[in-house]
Parts: structure tokens; sequence; C-alpha cells
């Protein structure tokens, strides 16, 4: 089975959740090149709520050039989400798209492999935040 994503839940408030996986992220090279309130999103062309859940595009620059002169259909799949997602006051859910199962998406063998070089920096940057 693919693991699309890696998850941890933490104890902290959604704006404190969302600044730690940056700075976590940033540790390990990723910086946010998008950024979506999701709920806000939801709220605005629908009129209904979510809880609030935010998802960050996360990206390596480096990993995503060996990835993209790899095989260029990659850009499809880049960046890396990151989603932020109050489940109860005071407790997070932090889920971070699994750069390998995103890349079996393609069926290149070889991306995937590249792929798990970032699942260790993404797992690292999640166990940190």
């Amino acid at each position: 089975m693919t693991t699309i994503n890696f998850k941890r839940e933490i104890a902290d408030s959604f704006d404190n959740a969302i600044e730690r996986i940056i700075k976590a992220l940033g540790a390990e090279g990723f910086g946010i090149l998008t950024r979506i309130d999701m709920h806000s999103k939801i709220k605005e062309k629908t009129g209904k709520d979510i809880v609030p859940t935010v998802i960050l595009g996360a990206c390596n620059p480096n990993l995503a050039y060996e990835a993209y002169t790899a095989n260029s259909d990659v850009a499809s799949l880049l960046p890396c989400n990151a989603v932020v997602r109050e489940i109860a006051p005071g407790k997070v859910s932090l889920e971070l798209a699994a750069p390998s199962g995103m890349m079996q998406i393609l069926g290149d063998a070889n991306l995937t492999r590249l792929a798990l070089e970032a699942d260790v920096l993404i797992r690292r940057a999640l166990d940190k935040a």
C-alpha cells in the first residue's frame, strides 16, 4: 500500500501549529510557495463552514530541480502540500504529502527513488514541528 501522507497530531493553537510546521520545513530546506486558507475559501464560495484548515505549498528547490530534470511531468505534482487542520480546540493535525507516494502516480521508478530522499526530510520536519 502506498503512503500518500504522513500525519501527526499536536497540542497547540491553530496559528502556532502553522508557524511550527513552516519553521520545521524551513530547517529541512523547504520554502512555502503558496498558502490556501481552505476554510475561508469554502465559506466564501459556498457559504458553508468547515474546521480551520490551511494548505501550504512547500518546495525544496534542490529536490524539485532534480525531479524536474529527471522527468518534467513531475511539475504537475509540485509543490508538496502540508495541511494544518484544527481537530479540536488546542489540538491540530499536521499532514504532509509523501513525495514518494505522489511520484508513484507517474510510474517512474527513478523519480520514486529520488522522492524517498524527500520523504526523509518531510518526516523529519513533521517530527520537529
